[in-house]
């Protein structure tokens, strides 16, 4: 009863809002796409839009073909150009998630020399995801999650890549720059500065803060790397990074990386793949190359 084409139909409208530039963006004409839905309507024996002025809106049984759109559809996608590839003779694509801000400098490390080996393969970075980076990959949206954070699935493998303890990072002159390690009580003073993420997800509320039932005077958010650290080094605040990548910029400035805690918080990068795609050369290519770069 559904077809591939009422999908994609109803992805265009919920995508384009009106009728027409869905047709427009399907190559369709209008009363084409207007005959093809009604059919399926009358085999439904229920509308799946309903027109509000120019605009349209999926009824309820509309937004269930849709739900099913977002996972199908991906996927069709995927193969099709898998198989293009195929016939010309490509190796493929690589699509890699990032749900690592921090992650960046490290993964430049690795595609470098990674392009060198497989000029035919295509790289695309990808960090904002409609359903989250899981589920960017469940639906075929990407074909590496790179994550400090899995979730195991039944059907997704996540592979270790790169160890590394999380630390936090002040200015040179700052007076926690004399310590080695410091105290979740010792921040309450302080501006914490982070990346535009949800707190929960921020390891030093996770593992170190909200333990402690401790917090920080003021919370800001800074979306790249080099502006935090520099926010840091002039004494505006104080950030937590991986150590390795603090390490890199203390060459150039004056800032200095703190264990937190006595234990430190030890943290592992992940590569997460669907699983029977390990075999994939080009893609279990990148895995061995990630787990070699530091």
């Amino acid at each position: 009863m559904l077809e591939r084409f009422h999908l994609e139909v109803l992805a265009a409208i919920k995508e384009q809002g009106t009728l027409t530039q869905a047709a427009e963006s399907l190559n369709l004409s209008q009363s084409a796409l207007s005959h093809s839905i009604k059919k399926l309507e009358g085999q439904i024996k229920t509308p799946v839009w309903q027109k509000e002025g120019r605009s349209l809106r999926l009824t309820h049984a509309g937004e269930q073909i849709l739900t099913l759109a977002s996972r199908v559809l991906p996927q069709f996608k995927h193969t099709e150009l898998l198989l293009s590839q195929i016939v010309k003779g490509e190796m493929g694509s690589l699509r890699i998630g990032m749900e690592c801000h921090p992650c960046y400098q490290w993964l430049l490390r690795v595609i470098e020399p990674y392009l060198e080996k497989w000029p035919n393969v295509d790289i695309d970075v990808k960090q904002e995801f409609q359903f989250g980076g899981l589920g960017a990959l469940h639906s075929y949206e990407i074909d590496i999650l790179v994550t400090p954070d899995p979730l195991y699935k039944p059907n997704l493998t996540f592979i270790p890549v790169f160890d590394y303890e999380h630390r936090l990072v002040v200015a040179s002159s700052h007076p926690l720059a004399m310590q080695d390690s410091i105290m979740p009580e010792q921040l309450s003073e302080e501006v914490l500065f982070s990346y535009p993420v949800e707190p929960e997800r921020l390891d030093i509320y996770s593992h170190f803060l909200n333990p402690a039932k401790c917090t920080v005077k003021k919370h800001k958010t800074i979306e790249t790397t080099e502006i935090m650290l520099q926010m840091v080094a002039a004494g505006r605040g104080v950030c937590a990074l991986p150590g390795w990548l603090v390490d890199e910029f203390a060459k150039t400035m004056a800032i200095k990386s703190l264990r937190l805690g006595k234990q430190g918080i030890k943290k592992q990068i992940f590569v997460g793949i669907r699983k029977g795609e390990e075999q994939i050369n080009y893609l279990s290519d990148f895995i061995a190359q990630a787990q070699h770069v530091r």
